[in-house]
């Protein structure tokens, strides 16, 4: 599972980038995860020595890169599951927070261990233009492993158009119901102030 957790969030990284001048909203969502990826571990290849310096940077490069495109808000939301229509707009406003900071923190330790993996991107598939969501695989090629498969869950915000991911499945795993079913239990049993009060201190 610690395995599967890290290919979740290092591969994560390939929808997510802040090129609000190169991408347009009206691009598909096929070519945001190709720009988006090759931007990212460029900027990660050619930060190598400073990393190795100062592996803090890594965060900053994540708050630069990923979250302006990450659609959080709405993870968070579907995490909550049942539990989100019985919290009060403060606690969500919380949750989501920490829900952020969380995200941050786990991209930033999980891209240290990129190492050049070759990426195949699916090739563009013309969609209907009433079509709201799609499901984007990308294929990550290590030399002397199995293949690995990854299908990026991804929505189009109705207000502005752009295209975002919200959930990722690998090896028939989907993150979203994984930390679903994980912190339902966890808010079951101390509530969900707590559960946010836990998340935001693992996120420091």
């Amino acid at each position: 599972m610690k395995k599967l957790l890290v290919l979740f969030v290092l591969f994560t990284g390939f929808i997510q980038s802040s090129i609000a001048t190169e991408v347009t909203p009206s691009v598909s969502p096929y070519q945001v995860i190709e720009v988006a990826g090759n931007n990212l571990f460029a900027r990660i290849a050619s930060n190598q020595e400073a990393l190795e310096k100062f592996p803090d940077l890594m965060r900053d490069i994540v708050e630069e890169e990923l979250m302006p495109s990450v659609d959080y808000q709405y993870a968070a939301f579907k995490i909550l599951g049942k539990h989100l229509q019985k919290t009060t707009p403060e606690q969500r406003v919380k949750f989501i927070n920490a829900m952020r900071s969380y995200l941050v923190r786990t991209y930033a330790n999980a891209l240290t261990q990129y190492h050049n993996q070759k990426v195949v991107f699916e090739p563009e598939t013309k969609l209907k233009d009433n079509v709201k969501s799609a499901s984007v695989d990308v294929k990550i090629v290590d030399a002397g492993k199995p293949d690995i498969k990854i299908t990026f869950q991804m929505r189009k915000d109705s207000r502005s158009q752009e295209w975002k991911a919200y959930d990722m499945i690998v090896e028939g795993i989907s993150l979203i119901s994984t930390k679903q079913s994980e912190f339902n239990r966890r808010i079951s049993d101390l509530g969900l102030d707590q559960v946010t009060i836990e998340l935001a201190s693992i996120s420091k």
